[in-house]
């Protein structure tokens, strides 16, 4: 996408969510006359996740040549989304002892529907068997990525350790990928209306601006708490760009679409497509591109981490409960392993939030507390795990050889 053409619709997705948000606000459910508009625009970003994952990621490993260097690059990704989502842990424990947005806070929580009180049994054998599908097309289906990634390693791998027939299957994948970003750049400009319905739809959803904000202000603290462990974590991964991966803001301003696309559809998933095709315009290579980010988009998630870490000691203030040190570190723990493991399962950020509770004794009914503004921050949320994907293609660019066809 050309560079007038990418900051015109920059200008147009920051547009919407304003523009969204006021819709919302001031008609409350009326605006739901927009929302088959949101649910278009997220129904065609879904249709592209899975075949864009396969190509890019089969794309992307095939490119590296020698099959051996998927060790080096697998083990950087993980040592990166390991330590981020642990900094954001910390973060998200620092400021909610630091703020303290349940002390003292007397409300009850409303009754948990069903499909929470259905996730309580889920455990580490849940997990690993999410990694592998009996039926990849199933998967497909379901939008389940882990199985999709796992499938797209191994089918790469297996075409480069067969040189007589490799040079027609990667360009095939290779030109798939590239009809797929064009199919990209194409949605793109349905953006700015389906984020606008997006966003004042679910706005609206909550009873417009008046009734949303008494249901806040209960929680109000809790919103401040986590808002700011986010911006702090956006930092901390801003500086890690510029000390590690050796970029600037230009790469902050390059990946600005696809943050406010993030915000408006509160699904990492749904934002790939975009995502991948803003680092590509940044120039990052795309041996880094194809592996990073879509394994990222799926199991790498340092909003929903930090979130769930600052939930859980909220929830423990609100019933007067005080976690010492060593409950903490299990938070801390928990939080960490469960945000990267359990997102290959359906519904991720409340099976890590039950993960979490169930491990320091937490009663699961607290979750009812966050249900009324959960929706708003999870897109806050979203905004940090797209940017922490984006940050370590870039770290890991760092990292690979030198490939003059890179």
């Amino acid at each position: 996408m050309p560079t007038e053409h990418a900051t015109r619709l920059l200008i147009a997705i920051a547009l919407s969510v304003l523009f969204g948000v006021y819709a919302g606000w001031h008609f409350g459910p009326a605006v739901s006359s927009f929302a088959w508009m949101g649910t278009l625009f997220l129904n065609a970003l879904k249709m592209l996740i899975v075949p864009l994952i396969l190509v890019a990621v089969i794309s992307g490993i095939t490119a590296m040549g020698d099959i051996r260097k998927l060790g080096r690059l697998g083990t950087i990704t993980v040592v990166y989304y390991l330590s981020t989502t642990a900094i954001a842990v910390l973060i998200g424990l620092f400021v909610v002892n630091w703020i303290e947005p349940g002390a003292g806070l007397n409300i009850t929580p409303p009754e948990l529907p069903q499909r929470i009180l259905d996730k309580q049994n889920i455990g580490a054998s849940d997990i690993l068997l999410s990694l592998v599908s009996p039926n990849l097309f199933e998967s497909m289906a379901n939008t389940q990525l882990l199985p999709v990634i796992l499938f797209a390693i191994l089918f790469a791998a297996a075409v480069s350790t067969q040189p007589q027939t490799n040079p027609p299957v990667i360009q095939f994948f290779d030109g798939a990928n590239d009809a797929m970003m064009r199919l990209v750049t194409w949605l793109m400009y349905l953006a700015p209306f389906g984020i606008f319905a997006l966003v004042a739809n679910r706005l609206g959803q909550a009873g417009g601006g008046p009734a949303f904000w008494l249901e806040i202000e209960a929680v109000f603290w809790h919103m401040v708490t986590v808002i700011s462990g986010l911006a702090i974590h956006f930092f901390v991964l801003l500086g890690i760009l510029l000390w590690v991966g050796r970029r600037g803001l230009d790469y902050l301003r390059s990946l600005a679409r696809a943050l406010l696309t993030a915000f408006g559809t509160a699904s990492s998933s749904a934002t790939l497509p975009l995502t991948l095709e803003c680092i590509k315009e940044s120039g990052v290579d795309k041996r880094s591109t194809r592996f990073v980010v879509p394994l990222g988009a799926t199991i790498n998630m340092d909003g929903t981490a930090l979130y769930e870490a600052a939930a859980v000691l909220f929830i423990a203030q609100a019933y007067g409960i005080e976690l010492d040190l060593g409950a903490q570190v299990l938070v801390f723990i928990t939080a960490t392993l469960a945000a990267i493991g359990a997102a290959g399962i359906p519904e991720a950020g409340l099976v890590t939030m039950v993960i979490v509770l169930n491990a320091v004794g937490l009663p699961l009914e607290g979750i009812g507390l966050l249900l009324a503004v959960d929706w708003l921050l999870d897109r806050f949320r979203t905004t940090i795990n797209v940017w922490g994907d984006a940050v370590g293609a870039a770290v890991v660019e760092r990292f690979l050889p030198k490939d003059k066809t890179a």
